[in-house]
């Protein structure tokens, strides 16, 4: 048996700006972290000359064609598992669609699983361009590059994205007491709605190729606040990056009417009446995750959880993907 994790992240910074429209012309920067929630790919070599997939559906067949999972195809097919006896389940700590990058986890658990079983040995950075391969290229999703990016690297880490495609990971430069701080005043909860992140990404897509200059225009801001962002952490100023969370989050809102919602709002709102120094919704949009800044935990705690949302508590993870089970 071989069981695998990724990590789920936050982003911090510059979301949206990984996706080829923008960096291929004005190259993307963003910040991101891994947290200690995971997404596990379980593999069993079976008896039986059959595949059988389990996720939110089970699956039976005899033929890697046949697979209806579409990531779950194309990685068994990218690895070369031609006459497969396996049985292949994920589970999460978190459920899909709630804007913790959850999709790229499950791609690099589940490639890296699959070399494991074929005893390939797979650099992060090959991981992550395979799982990018398979997401953007093979099966046209308007996505980005970080989520495959943060789950094979693991920890806080900077992401450069060249107009050539090229990725540079760095990791950010933080003495251990600011690390410590800004971990014990996030906190991040749960609206209750999970969404599909490629309706919303796929306006911004549109809109970028097709050269809609507002657009253009706010993913050069979410450019520049991701910079200013890792400025403020590597030098301490954590009350500085909570008042940049806070501005990325209304200049976010501004690139699709779907981003937001007046529940959203209203819950941001009351955060920042009860504490939250800054924060914004995680991801494409839409539902999952709010991520606040405080120096106040129990004040927003007992304002949000009283008001209908769930806190998730986490940790920092350093590591990215990797083998849990051999």
């Amino acid at each position: 048996m071989i069981i695998t994790r990724s990590p789920l992240r936050i982003t911090l910074g510059g979301g949206g700006t990984d996706l080829p429209s923008y960096y291929e012309a004005h190259a993307g920067f963003l910040v991101a972290v891994t947290i200690d929630k995971y997404v596990y790919i379980t593999l069993h070599q079976t008896f039986q000359q059959e595949l059988i997939v389990k996720y939110s559906s089970m699956e039976r067949t005899t033929a890697v064609e046949d697979v209806q999972h579409p990531i779950v195809r194309e990685c068994l097919k990218l690895v070369g598992i031609e006459t497969p006896s396996l049985e292949v389940t994920s589970m999460a700590d978190i459920p899909a669609g709630t804007g913790l990058g959850s999709s790229g986890s499950f791609t690099t658990a589940l490639l890296k699983a699959l070399h494991t079983l074929k005893k390939n040995i797979v650099h992060p950075r090959e991981l992550a361009e395979q799982a990018c391969h398979v997401e953007l290229t093979l099966l046209k999703e308007p996505i980005g590059k970080q989520d495959q990016y943060v789950a094979a690297f693991g920890g806080m880490t900077c992401f450069e994205f060249g107009k050539d495609g090229a990725v540079r990971a760095e990791p950010l430069q933080l003495a251990a007491e600011t690390l410590y701080n800004l971990e014990d005043n996030l906190m991040l909860f749960f609206t209750g709605q999970s969404r599909s992140a490629s309706a919303i990404l796929r306006q911004q897509d549109d809109a970028t190729r097709g050269g809609n200059a507002a657009m253009v225009e706010n993913l050069h801001r979410v450019k520049q606040m991701a910079r200013d962002s890792r400025r403020a952490l590597e030098r301490g100023e954590l009350r500085r990056f909570a008042e940049i969370m806070n501005e990325h989050w209304h200049e976010k809102k501004k690139r699709s009417a779907e981003m937001s919602s007046g529940r959203i709002d209203e819950w941001y709102e009351l955060a920042r009446q009860n504490g939250a120094l800054g924060g914004k919704l995680i991801g494409a949009g839409g539902g999952g995750f709010l991520l606040f800044y405080t120096e106040d935990k129990p004040r927003l705690r007992h304002a949000l959880t009283t008001n209908g949302l769930r806190e998730v508590r986490f940790r920092f993870e350093p590591e990215g993907t990797k083998v849990v089970i051999q």
